[in-house]
Formats: C-alpha cells, sequence, structure tokens
C-alpha cells in the first residue's frame, strides 16, 4: 500500500465527519429559505425587523464576549500556574478537567444552590451582617455569565496550556537576568508567544457561549434570554423548525463575523513564529 494510500485511509474519518457537518449545514439553511417548495426570505426580514430578536442577538454577543473575557482571565493565570508548577502538574490538570465529568444542568443547578436567594453566599452575606436582604445573584447577567464561565473555562485552561508548556522557562529567565520587570517580561514575552494559544481558546468559548442554552435557560431571568435558548424553545415548544432554522443561521453568521478574523490572525501569528524557529 502506498503512502498516498495510507495518508487517505487516515482522513477518510475525518472526511466524513466534516461531509456530515456540511451537509446539516445546507440543510439548515435550506429549511431557513425554502418554505412550502419556493424561495421565501421572510423569517429574515420578520426577524431584522423585530426590535426584541435584535436585541436578544445582541445580548447574545454581549454575554459571550463578557464570558469569554472572564475566561480568559481566570484561564491564563491557571494556566500559567500549572505550567510552571513544580507540583505534580497531572493532579492540578485533573482538577480542572474535574467538572467536565459532572453535566451542564448539575453544575447549574448548583450555581442555582449557590446564588438563590437563601443561598450560601446570601445567607454567609446575611450572617455576617453585610446585608439585610437577600441580593439578586441570579435570573440576571450575573449569574449567566458566572454559570457559563465555570462551564467553559476548563477549554480556555487548556488551549493555553497547551501552547504555555511549549514556551522554554529560560526566556523568562533571560529576560529578568537582563533586568527586565516581570511586567516587561509577561507583556513582550510571554503574551506574545502564547497568542496562538490565547486565540484558541477565546474562539472555542465564544462560540459555545454563543450557542448556550442549559445554562442561560436556568440561571437568567426574561430579560435575560439568549438567542441559543429561543431556538430551544422554537423547537422543542413550538415545533416550527423553519423559524428556529432561520434564527440558528442569523447566530451561525453573526459568530462567524468574530471568529474568522480570529482565526486568520491565529494562523498568521503561527507562520510568524515558524518562520522565526526555522531561522
Amino acid at each position: 500500500m502506498s503512502r498516498q494510500v495510507r495518508i487517505l485511509l487516515l482522513l477518510l474519518p475525518s472526511a466524513i465527519l466534516l461531509g456530515i457537518f456540511a451537509f446539516g449545514l445546507i440543510q439548515l439553511i435550506w429549511a431557513s429559505v425554502v418554505i412550502d417548495g419556493s424561495l421565501d426570505f421572510s423569517l429574515y426580514e420578520a426577524f431584522w425587523r423585530r426590535s426584541d430578536y435584535i436585541a436578544m442577538l445582541v445580548r447574545t454577543l454581549a454575554i459571550s464576549a463578557l464570558t469569554t473575557v472572564c475566561c480568559l482571565l481566570v484561564g491564563f493565570p491557571t494556566a500559567y500556574l500549572i505550567a510552571r508548577t513544580r507540583m505534580n502538574r497531572n493532579l492540578l490538570l485533573t482538577l480542572v478537567i474535574f467538572p467536565w465529568l459532572v453535566s451542564i444542568v448539575v453544575r447549574s443547578y448548583g450555581w442555582m444552590v449557590v446564588l438563590g436567594p437563601k443561598g450560601l453566599v446570601n445567607w454567609s452575606l446575611e450572617a455576617v451582617g453585610l446585608i439585610d436582604a437577600p441580593v439578586k445573584l441570579m435570573y440576571n447577567t450575573f449569574g449567566v455569565v458566572l454559570g457559563l464561565s465555570h462551564v467553559l473555562c476548563p477549554f480556555m485552561i487548556i488551549a493555553i496550556l497547551s501552547v504555555l508548556m511549549q514556551i522554554p522557562r529560560s526566556l523568562e529567565e533571560a529576560g529578568s537576568s537582563l533586568g527586565s520587570r516581570p511586567f516587561y517580561v509577561f507583556r513582550n514575552i510571554l503574551v506574545p508567544l502564547s497568542m496562538p494559544g490565547i486565540l484558541t481558546g477565546v474562539t472555542l468559548v465564544y462560540l459555545m457561549a454563543t450557542g448556550a442554552i442549559v445554562t442561560p435557560l436556568m440561571l437568567g431571568g426574561l430579560g435575560d434570554s439568549m438567542l441559543g435558548t429561543e431556538i430551544f424553545q422554537e423547537v422543542m415548544h413550538f415545533f416550527d423548525y423553519p423559524k428556529a432554522a432561520a434564527l440558528a443561521t442569523v447566530l451561525l453568521f453573526t459568530a462567524l463575523i468574530v471568529v474568522l478574523p480570529l482565526q486568520w490572525y491565529e494562523r498568521r501569528i503561527s507562520k510568524r513564529h515558524a518562520a522565526g524557529v526555522s531561522r
């Protein structure tokens, strides 16, 4: 068997999965524009005419962006600690991925217990006399962002960690030995070299946050509904598949407007690093 044939056989499973994904995507778009056998864009016209849907789309993108920022602020220091620690790195990595062993429903319900009016946080604040009445920590944007950050943060940590593990510690030590301050070393050495991992983590978290369903349903209020929950309701409650397909298509392309430039920038940085290494 020739080398080319072996390569094709190895790529065959991935090609099949990509083909299935492409077929499903074409069907999704087709269902939203072909109604009763004729081309019809009325669902998209109705979407852009409704101010509540536009506000829901903006809210979805804003919550996704805020969740991504929170995951990055938590994920980068955590990944750096794991990459540079002298402790058992496998144990720390296990603690990071441990939440994946519990379903999203259980994790979101756990936050309901913690953030509820009679939950652990409000009970503790009332016990020490800081508040007289429960603070609203859920059924709002704060609860949704906190729940999504808890669910999606491991993706950010692992994406950044995979790059930090390849950055030699000697580069940071060299910068420090030449008189650079820690912040300068962080800004000019560590962040640029870890940028491919950061962009990968940002892309993963942002895309998964835009399509989140369970956490916004359980921790969000009526005024904090996201487009993913609306798609879920159109399918499961109203059985309006063409409308759900139109909403999903709008969400897909608006998310790609943000993701595609990030992917282009990531490839550009990776090529630049590869060229620097080859020299």
